[in-house]
């Protein structure tokens, strides 16, 4: 590998080339990501609605897409109040389809029709990147949308897909009238 080192005042970056910048984090592969994991809620939705397997499909959206079996992810749901963050790959499952923790109502099973990403922006570095912006949750029953804040960021894993490794969601601020 050649290495190459850039001093910049007190601050020090080395920068890595040979095979590993083969694999830099694009921009598709994100807007790729975001797709797959709407569509993954969507089709969790369907199944329960359907009375299909959605807690295996579940399970698989979420081993497939978070980076759980490759180091820490920091996840924090939109509807989690008792139990703010979700450590561990067991307790992101229950959050989307109910399951160890107590409060999950199973956010996926709404059901949702539809996910849409407003990206603010996204930042891609040498081997991560990073979304932030609004996604939209079309509301089977009433075709109503919610709008819910997020910031994901990704990874490239053992596998070459990118993982999520950190997830933030939020409703939007209401101030008081």
């Amino acid at each position: 590998m050649n290495k190459r080192i850039f001093a910049a005042g007190a601050v020090v970056v080395l920068f890595a080339s040979g095979a590993a910048s083969a694999q830099a984090i694009t921009e598709a592969e994100v807007l790729e990501a975001q797709k797959i994991w709407g569509d993954g809620i969507v089709a969790i939705g369907q199944a329960y609605s359907n009375g299909g397997d959605y807690k295996a499909l579940a399970a698989g959206h979420v081993d497939t897409l978070y980076g759980y079996d490759e180091g820490t992810v920091l996840f924090k749901p939109t509807k989690a109040a008792a139990q703010q963050f979700r450590l561990t790959e067991e307790d992101a499952v229950s959050y989307f389809v109910t399951g160890v923790v107590e409060e999950d109502k199973g956010f996926a099973l709404q059901p949702w029709t539809a996910v849409r990403f407003e990206n603010a922006g996204i930042i891609i570095d040498a081997d991560s990147a990073v979304a932030m912006g609004n996604y939209f949750f079309t509301d089977a029953g009433t075709g109503q949308e919610a709008k819910v804040e997020y910031t994901f960021g990704y990874v490239r894993g053992a596998g070459g897909d990118l993982l999520i490794n950190v997830h933030h969601s939020a409703f939007p601020y209401k101030p008081a009238q």
